[in-house]
């Protein structure tokens, strides 16, 4: 068994990995609504940008993406800003942009298709009615894409999760760096990553968890509304 001051270690880079998941899915969730909203716009500049968005994300390695996020976009930026971005964790806020904006391109895709699977004929009786377009999108067409997509999402979530470990190239002291850390200094190989790996385990079920209780709710309200 590893010393508690070893567990206590690991526990602190579950929770670097948590809050790095939660912010990177709250940005990647919110961008993809706006891609699928741009992408559903009458206009080709549109389509193209979030296109070109969608494939450089999909096609570039996480890793390469991680990379240039904190080795080269700071770089455009004035000195400044750059500084006080060093001083103040830089890593956890570039390596939450770069996964947000990897996983986006996905999570966009996973609602478009079920954006696929609404009838136009909704669409056209809530402009009919009086909605904006904007308004139907809100209200009626985008409710029923993500209640469509919920199993897909899931299994976007679980990945980002464990995608968070990518951040330790560059000094990200979550989970996966934390259990390497603790090998390199005691040479407990299978105690330090078995815990890891239990961690990761518990992590996992608990966004399923969640997953599921959600996808119930979204039957639950469905079912009520039938009824």
């Amino acid at each position: 068994m590893l010393e508690s001051v070893y567990l206590w270690q690991l526990l602190n880079g579950m929770a670097t990995t948590l809050t790095l998941f939660s912010v990177a899915w709250v940005m990647a969730f919110s961008l993809a609504m706006v891609l699928v909203v741009v992408r559903t716009l009458n206009l080709r500049i549109c389509r193209w940008i979030v296109d070109a968005f969608v494939e450089y994300h999909r096609n570039v390695p996480l890793m390469v993406q991680v990379l240039f996020w904190y080795f080269g976009m700071p770089e455009l930026l004035p000195e400044g800003f750059r500084s006080w971005l060093y001083a103040h964790n830089a890593e956890l806020s570039l390596a939450a942009i770069a996964l947000a904006l990897g996983s986006s391109a996905y999570i966009a895709e996973d609602i478009r298709s079920g954006l696929r699977a609404i009838p136009g004929t909704q669409f056209e009786a809530a402009r009919a009615l009086g909605s904006s377009y904007l308004q139907t999108m809100r209200y009626v067409i985008v409710p029923q894409a993500l209640r469509i997509s919920t199993g897909p999402l899931i299994s976007r979530a679980l990945l980002l999760f464990k995608n968070t470990s990518v951040a330790m190239a560059i000094g990200v002291v979550e989970l996966t760096y934390q259990a390497r850390e603790i090998e390199n200094e005691t040479y407990r190989t299978f105690e330090t990553f078995g815990a890891a790996t239990v961690l990761y385990l518990c992590g996992s079920f608990l966004i399923m968890l969640i997953g599921m209780r959600i996808q119930a709710r979204f039957a639950l309200n469905r079912g009520a509304g039938h009824a």
